[in-house]
């Protein structure tokens, strides 16, 4: 049984926290100086909580779950000691991570996104160059409990990871939305429009999955030849609305990049 030693005790934490204390693999504990939020992560899950970690040895995992602004005052003090660090932190490198605990490259990076929240998350996944296969392994099984994986070859790779699943949530909770709210224009009463909504946004994506189907030819199935998908989908192509979301990806992915390099 091994130790994973929670820095933060923010929603990702308490994600993570919710499938983890049922595995008989690890033993949790949780970093977190906000009074409030100590109180409600011991009540909830029964665990350990305290304002700062304990000393680390190579045969724990230290989960860094801080904000990425606040991650090197958090880390005044911390000694990785030759364990696993696993860093859910945007945009701050493995060398950065490395400088801030005792030059470790023992680090696995993680870049999450909600869906984590409700066990249907994606998460990438870059190894540093201490890291061995038995380390990705964990890093896997510990992700694995809240969603699925990749793994990228290169740490850059992880700016377009943020830029498709990271932030992908909002982009399709903006279309969502902005299909509810044409239906409440239309006349259809809110409640209705809601059920509308989640509904084809779920059985589309379930859909997807289990045809294992192109995502264009889906599309291709779903619209006949002048008919009322045909007129919906000649608008998103005059407006060349691929072309706007590329490009919305494309500053996503340039920001993610920024800030990596602002923050490093």
């Amino acid at each position: 049984m091994k130790n994973i030693y929670f820095l933060g005790g923010g929603n990702m934490c308490a994600a993570l926290l919710s499938r983890l204390k049922t595995d008989s693999d690890f033993r949790l504990f949780v970093a977190e100086q906000n009074p409030a939020r100590q109180a409600f992560l011991r009540q909830t899950f029964d665990i350990t909580v305290e304002n700062a970690l304990p000393p680390l040895t190579a045969d724990d995992i230290l989960l860094l779950a801080v904000k990425p602004q606040d991650m090197q005052n958090a880390l005044q003090g911390v000694q990785a000691n030759g364990a696993l660090v696993l860093s859910i932190a945007a945009g701050l490198s493995c060398q950065t991570l490395s400088n801030w605990l005792d030059n470790t490259h023992r680090i696995v990076r993680i870049m999450p996104n909600t869906p984590a929240q409700i066990g249907l998350g994606f998460a990438g996944l870059f190894a540093d160059s201490g890291v061995s296969n038995a380390d990705k392994a964990i890093a896997e099984h510990i992700m694995n409990a809240v969603g699925k994986t990749v793994w990228v070859e290169n740490e850059d790779d992880l700016h377009t990871v943020t830029a498709i699943s990271g932030s992908g949530p909002a982009y399709v909770f903006y279309l969502m939305n902005a299909l509810f709210q044409a239906a409440c224009d239309l006349g259809m009463p809110q409640d209705k429009a809601r059920q509308s909504v989640l509904q084809t946004f779920i059985g589309s994506a379930q859909l997807a999955e289990q045809s294992g189907e192109d995502f264009g030819e889906l599309q291709r199935k779903v619209t006949s030849k002048g008919g009322t998908t045909a007129a919906a989908l000649a608008v998103f192509e005059n407006a060349q609305t691929d072309k706007i979301i590329q490009q919305a990806v494309i500053a996503c992915q340039n920001r993610s990049i920024e800030m990596s390099k602002q923050m490093g």
